[in-house]
């Protein structure tokens, strides 16, 4: 019979990654299984849902199966702890799945978390560790930086409202995507938005409401897609830099190469391309080969969404159908909403060890 993901090997090596992270002094952390709804609700909105187990407790609402580590250990650190400091663990997490009956709903994860320091070095920290911990195992590694993107959101000569909606759909590649050929006027606003927004009285000859919006509700919204339509587009040479960052694939310090060039005609970006050239500079310092290290614009953007700076993982090389061995990056906007205004820099990284057991027997 085939051991399964909680087996004594996979636990022998979460022990084993465990002391690794224990050695450069970290504590030893646990959180609990069931967590409340309304933290990550309030984090993700309801897209969480189609990720998480979600049950009722009578007396504490809706709960959550813990669906990863970091938001727990973050809540924590802002309420207890102080900085900077390092913390590890090794427990069960819990993921829905919908569409591949052979993805696990329950596996063991592995992790290693760093808050305060000097952001570069601790980026380079997490990283090169957790590459020296998987050693041996021909894994494929990417990088990245979300925080690059979002600085060039942020940057755009455009209004809030608009820079609002393209940050919040950073994660949602297909929704950015969308909204941003819409602003750019790349795509038509659609017949029945037109025809809606040049009615004098939307309600006339509407009928009885129904649904759970009320008039004022509908009238807010036609107001805000009126002003919405009366906007001026983004410019084509603003929309062209924005596609040029997310289509960016190459080693690190080609890319950096690129993103500085970038930055001549898009200098909201700036810092953030100054803190990638230290992160490098901080790996190279730990023995990581940047020079061939991949970097890609637009990795990460479907991961869970606290991270907003330096994201990376490591793939099987060959095995593009399995999850990621590891992944990780930077969550400092998480620390500032978790703690109440309070941040801290923050950066982490989790292992499946079940994965690391089958790419070693040779079962993967």
């Amino acid at each position: 019979m085939m051991p399964g993901p909680m087996g004594a090997a996979t636990r022998a090596e979460a022990a084993r990654l465990g002391a690794i992270f224990e050695g450069l002094g970290a504590q030893p952390v646990d959180t609990a299984i069931l967590q409340p709804a309304d933290v990550l609700l309030d984090l993700y909105g309801e897209d969480i849902r189609a990720r998480a187990y979600v049950t009722a407790d009578p007396l504490r609402g809706e709960m959550m199966l813990r669906p990863d580590f970091t938001v727990p250990v973050v809540r924590a650190h802002m309420e207890e702890g102080g900085d900077p400091a390092r913390y590890c663990y090794a427990g069960e997490v819990f993921r829905r799945q919908e569409t591949d009956p052979e993805r696990p709903i329950e596996f063991l994860q592995v992790g290693f978390e760093h808050f305060g320091g000097d952001p570069a070095q601790a980026d380079a920290e997490v990283f090169a560790t957790i590459a020296e911990a998987l050693a041996g195992l021909d894994l494929r590694p990417a990088t990245g930086d979300i925080g690059i993107l979002m600085a060039a959101v942020r940057g755009l000569r455009t209004t809030e409202a608009r820079k609002a909606a393209l940050s919040r759909h950073v994660w949602r590649p297909r929704r950015f995507r969308a909204l941003l050929d819409r602003y750019g006027a790349r795509v038509p606003l659609p017949a029945h938005k037109k025809t809606l927004l040049a009615m004098k009285d939307p309600f006339e000859a509407a009928g009885p409401v129904v649904g759970l919006r009320s008039r004022e509700e509908v009238r807010a919204r036609i107001a805000t897609l009126r002003a919405e339509a009366e906007t001026p587009p983004l410019s084509e040479e603003e929309v062209a830099l924005i596609d040029a960052i997310l289509d960016l694939r190459e080693t690190a310090p080609n890319v950096l190469s690129s993103l500085r060039d970038i930055a001549v005609d898009m200098p909201a970006i700036g810092d953030a391309v100054t803190g990638l050239s230290r992160r490098l500079d901080a790996m190279a310092a730990r023995g990581v080969d940047v020079g061939t290290l991949p970097f890609e614009g637009s990795f990460g953007r479907t991961t869970l969404e606290y991270y907003d700076g330096f994201v990376f993982g490591f793939h099987h090389a060959t095995r593009a159908d399995l999850p990621p061995v590891a992944t990780g990056g930077r969550y400092d906007a998480l620390t500032r909403v978790l703690g109440q205004g309070r941040a801290v820099p923050a950066v982490g990284g989790v292992v499946r060890p079940e994965l690391v057991v089958r790419i070693r027997e040779g079962r993967a």
